[in-house]
């Protein structure tokens, strides 16, 4: 049966809505382990090369992290928050156990995704992407340690932090992400009209980095 092509993400239940729903959006801005937050900090504006990913790997996880947050009516997704950028850094750094894994997922599955469709999962088409994605969420794709289940959740719980934790790791760029939330960003200070209930809080595009307070070398 021919997929019904979307842009809205897979198919299979992998909408952005029901991505966040999910994991729950406001708590994937804390949802950072603890290594990755006493890691030093990195300017939000920063743009580097790759560090931990093949050049074939990385432009095979943007593929995968465009349909998993993609961008549609209701505002930016993964691509103009810099999710892979926020995965690629962590992966040189506090996620380096990961690595690994990444590398032989991503290989994993660009062969199920010739395997079965003829081409790499980057050179497919938006629908049938989508297939390949549900068939990794449901454990029914082969050549994966332990399963495809297993890196489709890892890949997913990375895409949530680089969309929506502090702009500083290199994610959430231009506040993409808590902007896409109606988040305010961090603020030193709440008026009592601020803690109103129904009170929509003017976006403050603050990073951890902009205060001395949250700065690892403040002080040193």
């Amino acid at each position: 049966m021919e997929a019904k092509e979307s842009d809205e993400g897979p198919r299979t239940g992998l909408r952005r809505r029901d991505l966040l729903r999910r994991a729950g959006a406001f708590g994937a801005l804390v949802a950072v382990p603890a290594g990755l937050v006493a890691a030093p900090a990195v300017a939000a504006e920063e743009r580097g090369e790759v560090r931990a990913l093949a050049a074939t790997e990385a432009g095979t996880l943007n593929a995968v992290l465009n349909r998993l947050i993609p961008s549609d009516a209701s505002g930016p997704g993964a691509t103009e928050a810099q999710v892979a950028r926020y995965i690629d850094r962590a992966l040189a750094g506090p996620f380096s156990d990961a690595a690994p894994a990444y590398a032989a997922g991503l290989a994993a599955l660009d062969d199920y995704a010739a395997a079965q469709y003829g081409a790499a999962f980057a050179a497919l088409p938006p629908a049938t992407q989508d297939l390949v994605l549900g068939d990794l969420e449901a454990k029914r794709a082969t050549g994966f340690v332990p399963d495809s289940s297993a890196f489709f959740e890892m890949v997913r719980m990375h895409a949530l932090q680089g969309m929506f934790s502090d702009p500083v790791r290199g994610g959430n760029a231009k506040f993409a992400g808590w902007d896409l939330i109606g988040y305010p960003g961090i603020r030193m200070d709440y008026s009592a009209h601020d803690q109103r209930l129904g009170v929509k809080l003017k976006p403050a595009h603050h990073s951890a980095a902009d205060f001395n307070i949250f700065n690892p070398k403040h002080g040193a």
